[in-house]
């Protein structure tokens, strides 16, 4: 089969590689029919994580079921299903406690041999923990909505919820990514009545608008920090996501939390270190978030995309097939494109 694989900065080649095939009696293989490229995908591509030989990559997919082990008994061949940007038992103590990313059997995509997300099939470990089945065709018109279950609306959501956003909140969102767009959708869901998001690029902040924004501030550093605090009476935001992943952004988090507030960091971080000084210590500031566990969310988040209750859908702006897919790298990379969509 074809796939997707990284060999560096700027080097995204899609390769002949075997074919996925039934390893453990809890595996599913499942034929791709949409993937996506992530922002933290971006990272390898821009030279941050180095690669010594060409690697597998992607971890947002979703298609039809091929085969399965003996063991497998939630899907079948011929289901449509949704991959979570982990896979998990969905079972196990840390499951159970909505910490999927620590799941005693399970892991990432494209780690350690195992097939990723951006290519024609992948095999899936832990198919009846991982895979939700999909109530609607694998063609069908709500694909990009569902497609953002697997990775970016969990996301978003996971900083709005563990932010503790609710009815009459006031949240500020740094980020216009598909991230950060998602966290505008799911504070807006949660209840929020203010939403300030920082981004620059109009585009990306009209959607947000669109999402439930109330505010954009197309600012950074200090300036940005200036604009939230004076959109809020000068104490800052209750409620602040943190979308992005660089050090840059947790300052801005910092200077625009209001004292007693909380954090979620959400962005996959570029960084090793952060100020927790004391300055930090004496605000009484909680800081939260971490990877989100997918597989909790989509449940909940799915029947509203199926009623049509939300469009998360629309952050994607860039459809390429499989063969094309450097140039959605290329796009997502120049900031022309928001979110690639990946038809192998």
């Amino acid at each position: 089969m074809r796939a997707t694989l990284i060999y560096g900065r700027g080097d995204v080649r899609v390769e002949d590689v075997p074919d996925p095939a039934i390893v453990e009696p809890t595996d599913a293989v499942v034929r791709v029919t949409r993937a996506c490229v992530c922002g933290s995908d971006l990272h390898r591509y821009r030279g941050m994580d180095p690669v010594e030989e060409g690697l597998r990559i992607g971890h947002e997919f979703m298609g039809v079921v091929e085969d399965t082990g003996a063991d497998v008994r939630g899907v079948k061949r011929g289901d449509v299903v949704l991959v979570p940007f982990l896979w998990a038992d969905n079972t196990c103590e840390f499951c159970r406690d909505g910490l999927h990313g620590s799941c005693r059997n399970g892991g990432r995509w494209a780690v350690g041999g195992l097939d990723g997300g951006q290519g024609e099939a992948a095999r899936v470990p832990q198919a009846d923990g991982t895979l939700i089945k999909l109530p609607v065709g694998a063609d069908d018109a709500l694909v990009p909505s569902i497609m953002s279950l697997s990775d970016v609306l969990p996301t978003g959501h996971h900083a709005a919820f563990t932010a503790g956003v609710g009815k009459g909140s006031t949240v500020a969102v740094i980020g216009d990514g598909a991230v950060g767009l998602c966290a505008v959708l799911s504070a807006a869901r949660l209840g929020a009545e203010r939403i300030v998001l920082l981004g620059r690029h109009r585009a990306r902040t009209d959607l947000g608008r669109r999402f439930g924004a109330t505010d954009v501030v197309p600012a950074r550093g200090a300036e940005a920090v200036a604009a939230v605090r004076e959109l809020t009476g000068g104490d800052g935001a209750p409620h602040v996501l943190e979308c992005v992943g660089n050090s840059e952004a947790f300052e801005t988090a910092l200077g625009g939390v209001r004292d007693g507030g909380t954090i979620s960091r959400v962005g996959v971080p570029q960084y090793a270190q952060a100020r927790l000084d004391f300055d930090v210590f004496m605000r009484n500031i909680t800081i939260t978030g971490g990877v989100a566990p997918a597989r909790q969310y989509i449940p909940e988040l799915l029947s509203e995309v199926l009623d049509g209750t939300i469009t998360p859908g629309d952050v994607f702006d860039l459809t390429v097939p499989l063969d094309d897919i450097s140039e959605g790298f290329r796009a997502m990379n120049d900031r022309t494109a928001l979110k690639v969509l990946v038809r192998p």
